[in-house]
């Protein structure tokens, strides 16, 4: 009695690497009819030790897949950490580098605040020497009204008299004086309008220029309080566009250099033109005060001449009158 033949095994391909998932391998097995009927419905299945090699391949990929992930969490940290270290870093620069702006600007507001208090009390001090000057303008008016008064009254003397004499020379000379001391006063009095008002567009630029620094030192002093944790913070577009006609540090530190130095030039042209009046006053009113005493003395040297004159004229007349 024949041996009847054992079936052949279904041939199962070789098992792939553990990352792979095994291909679908359709069993050699003879369908029934059953089967045959619903091949249209049904897929391939799996065989055993395929179906544990497919979940090990997917275990793999997934355990390959959270290595992954955890080393990417590892590097968004370090990232982070980078960042924020980075962050504090330019955070504590910015607050160094707004601690020395600030002190830039409070030197120079000082600096300047210096110069309108000195350039103030200069202009103070020039207004009052101007003053001076009008008051020695009026007081010239009298003496040259009498001066002008002796020579008319001289005018109308008898022609015996009527002679060009040391009193009218010096008349004329003191009238000649007090219209130049007049002009004089006058030049003086416009050179220190216009000196007082160059004090004063200085002072005014250099107000200017300290209200500036008042509103950038108020500016960078509250920047510098900024933080991370800070509330207040807006995100501005363009706050980190430099400006074309933005100035540079240097040119900012000139900018005042060159008002205070405008200011001090100001202030020194006025002290000069303070002594410049006080020698015009004082020289004037020595002129005046010798010229007056020359007219005094021609006019008692004239007196005296009139005396002895009219003296002789009176013996005369009485020796005439005894004949």
């Amino acid at each position: 009695m024949a041996q009847p033949e054992e079936p052949h095994p279904p041939v199962v391909p070789s098992c792939p690497l553990p990352g792979e998932i095994c291909h679908v391998v359709r069993s050699e097995r003879p369908r029934s009819c059953c089967g045959m009927a619903m091949a249209g419905l049904r897929t391939a299945k799996y065989q055993l030790p395929e179906w544990h090699r497919r979940n090990a391949g997917v275990n793999y990929q997934a355990l390959a897949a959270g290595e992954e992930a955890e080393r990417g969490r590892a590097e968004a940290k370090r990232l982070a950490k980078q960042a924020a270290a980075g962050a504090q870093r330019a955070q504590q620069y910015s607050k160094a580098t707004l601690g020395q702006r600030l002190q830039d600007v409070q030197f120079w507001r000082t600096e300047l605040q210096k110069e309108i208090m000195e350039l103030d009390a200069e202009t103070n001090l020039l207004a009052a020497q101007k003053l001076r000057l009008e008051r020695a303008l009026d007081a010239t008016e009298v003496p040259y009204a009498v001066v002008v008064d002796n020579l008319e009254c001289r005018e109308r003397r008898q022609p015996p008299d009527l002679v060009a004499d040391q009193v009218e020379r010096q008349l004329l000379k003191e009238a000649d004086l007090i219209r130049d001391i007049r002009d004089l006063l006058k030049r003086t009095i416009i050179q220190a309008t216009t000196q007082i008002r160059s004090n004063r567009i200085q002072k005014e630029n250099c107000e200017l220029d300290w209200s500036d620094k008042v509103e950038t030192y108020h500016i960078d002093d509250k920047c510098v309080s900024y933080c991370n944790d800070s509330t207040n913070i807006q995100s501005h577009p363009s706050s980190v566009k430099f400006e074309e006609n933005a100035s540079t540090p240097k040119s900012w530190a000139q900018f005042s250099h060159d008002n205070i130095s405008s200011a001090e030039q100001e202030k020194l042209a006025s002290v000069q033109l303070r002594s410049l009046i006080n020698n015009v006053i004082h020289d004037a009113s020595e002129d005046l005060r010798m010229q007056r005493a020359a007219v005094a003395e021609a006019f008692d040297s004239h007196c005296r001449d009139l005396a002895e004159a009219k003296l002789h004229l009176e013996q005369h007349l009485e020796q005439v009158t005894l004949f």
